[in-house]
This record gives structure tokens, C-alpha cells and sequence, in this order.
């Protein structure tokens, strides 16, 4: 019984192991990952054509990188100022030399005394911006922009996956001269996961407004490419798209068709004339970014109305009440306490006691001079009034007495209950 009591959860532990296991073996996936170039030090142009010869091979490939490096100078200055070839100036060769990073061998053939090739050629931003005219050698560009390479081929559709030529083509992409600043993924890490071709088909603004967040991108470009052949390494034919947008917006499109089945180059030439297709986009204005992808704006917090308070408004009027005692001091409590029963007074404050004199009196009453003065003469008071003072004496001598407070009404008696007729006496004899 033990030992069935802990197989099940030794068993269920294993299973759990073994698919976190497969997971994780198939998101590091050795077929996975393509680092993109970093050529934000220097600037490039390719496509350069050269057929020399020499006295040797060696002397022949020589001679035509030095042409290589003239003509992709002049090719880049009328490319920076959008200008023909023939007004760039003519530097020496030890100037070229000098801000020359590198040369790009895209084909060549190499002969004894014979050199024939396409070259790209690679300055250095820094040392080349004097000679180009433009500070830094930096162009307009976009905001951030998130790539994802589409590959429709098969059937099926393919992004960061697995890798592929499309995806190749856009690592490869020297995008330092580009308008577009493009955010590239390597298909490393979580990318097959997040960028993948399923996403580009789906509209929700949250999951999209989270990814390019993730990216640090503003927005996002989808090229794709449908790529068909004739048969297994025969001539290829890519049909390119450029979308833009959660929507999938197109921008162009365009078809390249290779002879020899040369699938790289085609792709190396559609990524680069579909920069072409998103640079004249962004300056057509059509690369705008969809509200939508902004962040809702929150919902303006509740206003708690608080109730007016309403304060009642006073309507009584002060008087100055003089007592005059004539040397009884019961005149002068006997008039307090007057003061302070009647109705219509609300406060009464002693300002001045003199138990033998006249004592001063300040009174709130709801109503007017004759009105508090006819209410005081009421109750025995000799009054005389002017202003707003009141005087009250007794002539007496003594204080006039209080008014019997107010007996509670007694509740009215019922009405005695009709007694019954009286019979007769002769009803009910013979019974």
C-alpha cells in the first residue's frame, strides 16, 4: 500500500518533466535564429560591377576593388544627395583607402590575368560624412518599426520559426541608410512564440499594442513573400507584399523571377526594393500609425456631489433691555427670567448687572421694537421704548409674577353608550 501511495505522484511528477522537457526542447530549437547585422557604423552600396584585367590574378582583383571603391563613392554621394554620379567629386585613392571599411565580394570570378565580380562597398560613417557632404551621414527616419518576414511557401505559412532565406535576406539588410527604422528579431528566445505569421492575422489592438511595447516599436510592417519554383532547384518565383499596420494594410507589391534557381539573391533583392516600396510610403505619408494602437485614454474618475448645506437664515433683531430695580434685586431676576420664557426671544445676555440699579440686557426677538415691547407690557411691565432700547420697571415695586406655565390638554371623554330601550312589561308574560 506505501508503495502505490507514492507511484502515482512519482509518476505524474515524471510526465510533468518530460513535456516541460519537449517544450523546452523545441523552443531551443538548433534550426532557430538568424542575428541581424549591426550597420549603424557604416555605409553601404552595393550592386558595383567590375571586369578588369592584369598582369596577374592577384593584380587584377586588386585593380578592381580600387575601381570598386571610386565608383561606390561617387553611386553613395549621388545616392546621399540625390544627385547624378558624374557631379560627385573625385578622391584619391589613399582618401578612399581611408574611410573605406570594407569590401563586400557578392560574386566574383577570378582568372590568371582576368577579374570579373560584383562588389558591395562599405565606408565608415564617421570618416566618410566630411567627404559626402551630410554631418554624420545620417538620413530622416522613421519611428521604430517592428519586421516581421512573412515566407508563404508549400502551403505554409513561416516567420521566426524555423530559419529561411526571406528571414536571411532581412538580417543580412544593411538598414543604417534606410528612411525606415526597422526593429529586427533574431527568432531567438520567446520570438517564435510572439512574431510568428499566426500574429500578423490578428486584429486584437491589446496583444499587438503589448508586442511592439515589448520590441520598444512604434508600430509595424509585415513583408511577405510567396515563393514558388518550377521544380526542386529549378527557377524561382517570389511574389513580395508589403503590409503595414495591425490591419495588414497593403503598400506595393512587386514579382522577381530567378532563371538559375538562385533563391538568396532573390531575397537579398526583394528586401531591398520592398525598403524601397516602405521608404516611398513613409514619405507619401502612408505610414501613419493607427490610434488605435495608442492607450485608451482612463475614464474620468466620479465626481461625488456633495450636498448644499443650507444654513437657516437669522431673522431676529437685537434690542438692549434696561431693568431698573429700584433697589430689589428679585426685580432684576424676576425680569431674566421673563426674558428668557417668552416667545419669541432666542438669547438673552447680561451686559451690565447692577442687582440695585438698572441692569443692561441684550436680547435676540423675532420681530420688531412694538412688537417685544407689547409682549413685556403683557406680562406687568411698565415699558417705554425708542431706538432699539427697551426699558421695564414695576410700579409696584414688586416683579411682576410669571405666567401659569401651560397645563397639557386633557383627553376628551368618551360618549356614554346608549342604553337599551325598556320592554314593556307585558312582553314575554306568556311565555
Amino acid at each position: 500500500m506505501l508503495r502505490r501511495r507514492f507511484a502515482v505522484p512519482v509518476l505524474i511528477l515524471l510526465a510533468v518533466l518530460g513535456i516541460g522537457g519537449i517544450a523546452y526542447s523545441q523552443l531551443e530549437s538548433g534550426d532557430r535564429g538568424i542575428l541581424p547585422l549591426d550597420s549603424s557604423g557604416t555605409l553601404e552600396i552595393g550592386g558595383i560591377h567590375v571586369d578588369v584585367g592584369g598582369p596577374d590574378a592577384m593584380s587584377a582583383r586588386y585593380a578592381g576593388w580600387k575601381i570598386a571603391q571610386r565608383e561606390g563613392f561617387k553611386a553613395l554621394w549621388a545616392k546621399m544627395h540625390n544627385a547624378p554620379a558624374s557631379e560627385a567629386p573625385n578622391l584619391p585613392d589613399a582618401t578612399l583607402d581611408d574611410i573605406v571599411a570594407s569590401i563586400n565580394v557578392e560574386r566574383e570570378q577570378i582568372g590568371p590575368n582576368r577579374y570579373i565580380a560584383d562588389l558591395g562597398v562599405l565606408f565608415d560613417r564617421a570618416r566618410a560624412a566630411a567627404y559626402l557632404g551630410v554631418e554624420g551621414g545620417e538620413v530622416r527616419r522613421s519611428v521604430p518599426m517592428l519586421l516581421i518576414p512573412v515566407t508563404v511557401t508549400g502551403g505554409t505559412e513561416t516567420s521566426v520559426e524555423l530559419k529561411n532565406a526571406w528571414q536571411r535576406a532581412w538580417a543580412q539588410f544593411r538598414t543604417s541608410q534606410s528612411a525606415i527604422d526597422y526593429v529586427r528579431v533574431s527568432g531567438l528566445g520567446v520570438d517564435p512564440m510572439l512574431v510568428n505569421a499566426a500574429q500578423t492575422d490578428r486584429p486584437g489592438r491589446g496583444w499587438w499594442r503589448n508586442i511592439i511595447d515589448l520590441y520598444g516599436a512604434a508600430d509595424v510592417l509585415v513583408a511577405e513573400v510567396q515563393l514558388q519554383r518550377s521544380y526542386p532547384g529549378g527557377p524561382a518565383r517570389g511574389t513580395f507584399i508589403a503590409h503595414h499596420g495591425p490591419d495588414n494594410e497593403v503598400i506595393g507589391t512587386f514579382t522577381l523571377t530567378s532563371r538559375s534557381g538562385n533563391v538568396p539573391a532573390l531575397m537579398a533583392e526583394g528586401a531591398r526594393r520592398m525598403d524601397e516600396l516602405f521608404t516611398n510610403a513613409l514619405a507619401a505619408g502612408r505610414l501613419a500609425r493607427d490610434p488605435s494602437l495608442d492607450l485608451p485614454a482612463p475614464p474620468p474618475l466620479p465626481v461625488e456631489e456633495k450636498p448644499v448645506e443650507t444654513k437657516a437664515v437669522s431673522t431676529a433683531n437685537a434690542f438692549q433691555i434696561q431693568i431698573e430695580s429700584g433697589g430689589d434685586v428679585n426685580v432684576y431676576n424676576f425680569g431674566m427670567a421673563h426674558l428668557r420664557t417668552m416667545s419669541g426671544i432666542t438669547s438673552a445676555t447680561p451686559q451690565l448687572i447692577n442687582p440695585t440699579g438698572t441692569s443692561y440686557v441684550l436680547v435676540s426677538y423675532n420681530g420688531s421694537l412694538a412688537q417685544l415691547a407689547a409682549a413685556l407690557g403683557g406680562r406687568g411691565w411698565t415699558v417705554s421704548a425708542s431706538g432699539s432700547v427697551v426699558k421695564i420697571k414695576s410700579t409696584s415695586g414688586k416683579p411682576p409674577p410669571l405666567p401659569p406655565a401651560a397645563t397639557p390638554a386633557q383627553p376628551a371623554q368618551p360618549a356614554p353608550k346608549p342604553q337599551p330601550a325598556a320592554q314593556p312589561s307585558g312582553q314575554g308574560a306568556g311565555r
